[in-house]
């Protein structure tokens, strides 16, 4: 039992150990992208790039990361799962939306009016 506890706490702070270089190699990336702006701004982009890169291998080796990798692949298994509109669904759903605010800003001016007209009636300011 011992030895159980002390493998998960090893891994625990090897994955601790891991995730803070992950952040780094990101972080130094960013930096590195900044810090030095007299190259190229195609290899400084490439830099950021590869460090991105990097820093998303280096997380995938930490618990956290594959857990997180397995819930985006989860998830984009469900999005494949989803019956989308058809284009004249959409295009008719647009339309509806369109006629809808436009009628509702028609019937909110119409509010309006009538609150101005009511306003001015009973503060004497209206002819």
């Amino acid at each position: 039992m011992s030895k159980e506890m002390e493998k998960d706490n090893s891994a625990r702070s090897l994955d601790t150990v891991k995730l803070l270089l992950s952040i780094a190699i990101l972080i130094g990336s960013l930096v590195g992208y900044y810090t030095f702006p007299d190259v190229h701004a195609v290899i400084r982009v490439l830099g950021v790039v590869v460090g991105i890169g990097l820093a998303l291998f280096t997380l995938y080796q930490t618990a956290i990361g594959q857990s997180w990798y397995h819930y985006l692949m989860h998830a984009k298994r469900e999005v494949k799962l989803v019956v989308w509109p058809t284009r004249p669904e959409t295009v008719q759903m647009t339309l509806i939306v369109f006629v809808v605010v436009i009628l509702m800003g028609i019937f909110l001016w119409l509010v309006d009016m009538l609150f101005l007209w009511a306003v001015q009636l009973l503060t004497g300011q209206g002819g």
